[in-house]
């Protein structure tokens, strides 16, 4: 009988060891970005399990509104990197200060040629309410679309306006809306909020200097009058045809 022979394959202990990567070798570079939940619109446009009931049109959606949003202009500012965010800011308050609340402060108002400082804080405080305006218009935008998806009920419009419709939502639509809602919507919003704050108060800041610069230049003025040198008795006394009515006066000396 043929006994059959088994060989074993000899380990090689000279094969190449895969080199250990260094964390100290590789530099990440971090960017703060607001979270985005992955998802999958196209079964959800060609009705998927989760809405193959729903009777919701597609762009009335909290999803595809979602969607739309953060790739819509100026919305998509707000959820896309911090510093591209702030330079996008700092760049639409420095045009429109220089281009348009510069010249608005030179020939606008009285007497500001003549101070440099104050045509200056005119036109940085027009750039601040222009970009505190952009930001209150993505925040109305931006909560509208979180207050949808976080809700349990849609509310929608068939045809018009006229016939508006509620749709509840079912439990795997709700759990990837407030999903979403949480770790997309949230922090976009409370990014706008603390822009808001710091925009205010830069705007409260250039009022206040405004208005002691205003101060100062109104008590140099009362100070260069000199009291008592001449009231209505003076005057009376030079122009009594100037005066109606009333007690003429000794008149001039003569």
């Amino acid at each position: 009988m043929a006994t059959a022979l088994v060989l074993h394959p000899t380990p090689n202990f000279l094969s190449p060891i895969p080199p250990t990567p260094n964390p100290r070798l590789h530099r990440h570079r971090y960017r703060t970005e607001i979270p985005k939940i992955p998802f999958s619109s196209s079964s959800f446009r060609n009705g998927g399990p989760a809405e193959t009931e729903c009777p919701v049109p597609l762009e009335q959606q909290p999803i595809n509104e979602y969607q739309n949003l953060s790739t819509s202009f100026p919305f998509s500012w707000a959820s896309g990197d911090l510093v591209e965010y702030c330079s996008r800011l700092i760049a639409t308050g420095a045009s429109f200060a220089l281009f348009v609340g510069l010249p608005v402060a030179s020939f606008g108002v009285f007497g500001a040629q003549s101070e440099p400082l104050k045509q200056s804080l005119y036109a940085v405080s027009g750039g601040f309410l222009v970009v505190t305006l952009a930001v209150v218009r993505m925040y109305l935008g931006w909560a509208y679309v979180g207050n949808r998806l976080l809700s349990a009920t849609v509310e929608y419009e068939e045809t018009g306006w006229y016939d508006g419709q509620i749709w509840v939502k079912t439990a795997e639509v709700l759990a990837r809306d407030r999903l979403l809602g949480s770790f997309s919507v949230k922090p976009v919003l409370s990014r706008l909020k603390l822009t808001l704050v710091t925009l205010a108060a830069s705007i409260l800041a250039c009022v206040l200097v405004l208005l002691y610069i205003d101060g100062g230049q109104i008590q140099e003025a009362e100070n260069r009058v000199i009291r008592g040198v001449y009231n209505d008795d003076s005057a009376r006394s030079f122009e009594p045809d100037a005066f109606c009515g009333g007690d003429p006066g000794p008149g001039p000396p003569q």
